[in-house]
């Protein structure tokens, strides 16, 4: 594969591929970048509104070689492939590691009327989540837990950022993800799709474990996560049903942001797959 010509750092195929690491050129070419074998990989199998999700696929010789399925699923996807140096390809992906591939890719968000019109049973809301890495292992907490939806408000980090994207270990590309949705707007929209919404905070009135034996967690559930720093605020605490804290049953201060959220996405997830949840299977 020796003789495969590597694309110019000057080429603007590379400018274009370097510039999606500044948001408003993400927003402006709704376009983001997507690296390592694992991204790519799910790139390549995903399709969206404007069809095939991978638009351009940056390797290098050795990762070609090595990821050959990767590399022919998505010149069979219709993507254009570069091979590129060691050097170009850290460029694109602003990482010190990209692992050999890069992928460009179309936005691949929802509409937030098309997560309620699927009637979701669990969606996780980052209300105020500013930490990328926080957001793409939420969204990865959310995927493993079986959840139907991610939004993220307006007042949270860009899905697109690339340490988001890393940090969902392509759990981007499995479920509906919708963004900018301003609070008021998202719990408003679940709770009239008939989905109990939840706040989840360290200071919560009620206790993760006296909900579960209560039995209210087997219905359609929402979960509003807040700020790393300082949690939710008042007024979005105002809008849940429930405010939940989970409990802390050793010496520790707190939770991190996205370990409270797989708990309770978790707890959600068990009790809606419980005899009389909303997911459990009982025969007619």
């Amino acid at each position: 594969m020796g003789h495969h010509e590597l694309i110019s750092p000057r080429s603007p195929r590379v400018a274009a591929a370097r510039r999606l690491a500044r948001r408003n050129f993400r927003t402006k070419e709704r376009r983001f970048i997507a690296e390592g074998p694992q991204a790519v990989r799910e790139a390549v199998a995903h399709r969206g509104e404007q069809g095939a999700t991978l638009i351009e696929l940056f390797a290098t010789v050795e990762a070609a070689e090595r990821y050959a399925d990767i590399v022919d699923a998505a010149l069979a996807a219709g993507a254009r492939v570069h091979y590129a140096s060691d050097e170009v390809l850290a460029e694109v992906s602003q990482t010190v590691t990209p692992q050999g591939l890069v992928g460009v890719c179309h936005f691949l968000d929802s509409p937030f009327e098309a997560v309620l019109k699927a009637e979701p049973k669990l969606v996780a809301v980052l209300a105020h989540v500013r930490d990328p890495g926080n957001a793409g292992t939420v969204l990865r907490c959310a995927d493993a837990a079986g959840a139907d939806a991610v939004v993220l408000t307006d007042a949270s980090v860009d899905l697109y950022n690339p340490k988001s994207v890393r940090a969902s270990v392509g759990s981007l590309f499995h479920l509906p993800v919708a963004v900018g949705v301003p609070v008021e707007q998202a719990v408003a929209g679940l709770r009239a799709a008939g989905v109990r919404i939840l706040a989840a905070d360290g200071a919560g009135e009620d206790d993760l474990d006296a909900e579960l034996d209560a039995g209210t967690m087997g219905g359609p559930s929402a979960w509003v996560f807040g700020n790393e720093a300082w949690g939710l605020p008042e007024e979005t605490r105002a809008l849940a049903d429930a405010v939940v804290r989970v409990p802390i049953h050793g010496k520790a201060e707190s939770l991190n942001l996205a370990t409270a959220a797989a708990v309770c996405l978790y707890a959600s997830a068990r009790a809606q797959r419980a005899p009389g949840g909303c997911r459990s299977v009982t025969p007619s």
